[in-house]
Parts: C-alpha cells; sequence; structure tokens
C-alpha cells in the first residue's frame, strides 16, 4: 500500500485511469449478447467503413474530414494533414491550410494531389486554400447514387454477417442439441433485433448524407 498521502493520490489515480481503459474497451464488445460478439464486431466494421466512405463523398460543404485520408510525407515519414498543419472552415465553401512549418506546404500540396479530391490547391505564401464549388444537378445525383450504393453493400455485410452468426450461435448449437428450443427462440429474437437496429442505422445514415449532398 501507498505510504504516504502523495504515493497514495497518484496510485488511485492510475487505478482510476486503468479501470477506465477496461471499462472503455469493454463497452465496445458487450453491447450484444456473448454468442453474437463476432456478429456485432464485423457488423460494426461495415458501419464504420461506410462512415468513412461517407466522408470522402464531396457536397458543395467543405469539411476538414474530406483531408482525413491525405498522408504528408513530411520529417522522413507519412502522417495525416491534421499532424503537420491547422484545418479550418472558411465561408462556407472553402478549406484553408495552415502548415506549422511553411517547409512543409510543398508537401503538402503534392498530397492533396495526390489524393484527387477534385479540387486544386490554391497556395498563397504558407496558406492552403481549397475552394468548393457548388455541385450541378446531375453531380448531386451521381452521388447520391454512390452514397446509396455504399448503404446497400454495408446491409449486405450485415446480412452476411447476420446469417453467419445465425448458423452458429443459433441453428448449429439447436441442431447439436446444445440448446432447448426455446433458447433458440431467443437467440433468433435477439439476432434479429440486432439486425434490424444495424439496418435502421444505415438507413439513417443514408438519409443524413443524402440531405447533405442535396442541400444547395
Amino acid at each position: 500500500m501507498p505510504s504516504t498521502e502523495c504515493e497514495e493520490i497518484f496510485f488511485l489515480f492510475f487505478l482510476h485511469s486503468a479501470l477506465s481503459t477496461v471499462v472503455f474497451a469493454l463497452s465496445t464488445t458487450m453491447s450484444a449478447p456473448a454468442h453474437f460478439q463476432k456478429f456485432h464486431q464485423e457488423a460494426q466494421k461495415a458501419m464504420e467503413h461506410m462512415k468513412k466512405e461517407f466522408v470522402a463523398i464531396r457536397t458543395s460543404r467543405a469539411s476538414p474530414a474530406l483531408l482525413d485520408r491525405v498522408r504528408v510525407e513530411a520529417y522522413g515519414g507519412e502522417m495525416p494533414v491534421n499532424q503537420v498543419a491547422s484545418v479550418s472552415v472558411v465561408e462556407g465553401r472553402t478549406l484553408e491550410v495552415r502548415p506549422w512549418d511553411p517547409q512543409v506546404v510543398p508537401s503538402i500540396e503534392k498530397a492533396i494531389q495526390k489524393a484527387d479530391l477534385g479540387i486544386a490547391p490554391n497556395t498563397d505564401g504558407a496558406v492552403i486554400r481549397l475552394v468548393f464549388p457548388a455541385l450541378t444537378e446531375e453531380r448531386r445525383k451521381e452521388y447520391v447514387k454512390v452514397a446509396k450504393q455504399l448503404a446497400e453493400e454495408t446491409r449486405v455485410k450485415v446480412r452476411k454477417a447476420r446469417h453467419q452468426a445465425q448458423e452458429e450461435a443459433v441453428q448449429g448449437p439447436f441442431k447439436d442439441k446444445k440448446i432447448p428450443e426455446d433458447e433458440k427462440f431467443r437467440r433468433q429474437t435477439s439476432l434479429d433485433q440486432l439486425t434490424a437496429k444495424f439496418i435502421a442505422d444505415i438507413d439513417s445514415l443514408l438519409a443524413s448524407k443524402e440531405k447533405e449532398i442535396l442541400e444547395i
């Protein structure tokens, strides 16, 4: 046990931090019954992928998230833009990138061009600007189709994971007489509810992205 008040405070702080980390880690995997953890993880992985792809779909509004995939070669390695510069939105349709080290400006320019964002960087001294023009109606419709396709691909992944979970945690154990019929029914109901929740979340994210794309 800690022998001084200072050591005791440090010990309690360390214990609290460690417990917080454990609780956070557990919370990401305990939102579903134990026999559906694999399904939950696969469905969540598909959702996260869709969210990242949605970010890459352009709208008429500028968003710092559009540069999340851009990797800058600097200081002997590759790093995200937000680690070598501040990124902010100016007047709604302009992204302003201000490198902390002016010598990194050419590397950031090159990285943005390589990322093929469809926007040419405009450099003024130590400031890089990306101006997002208003989307045409035709382009908006194209982007909505892309978003809908991504959402459908995610639904397919969730349903595929559901089918696998059904075989491994519902039908399989019942056929092997490891669970009774009432437990089979409970598991099937739980799996259906989890699936419905993921599908509803996908639909909600799609509706939000579609609204964002069509916004003038």
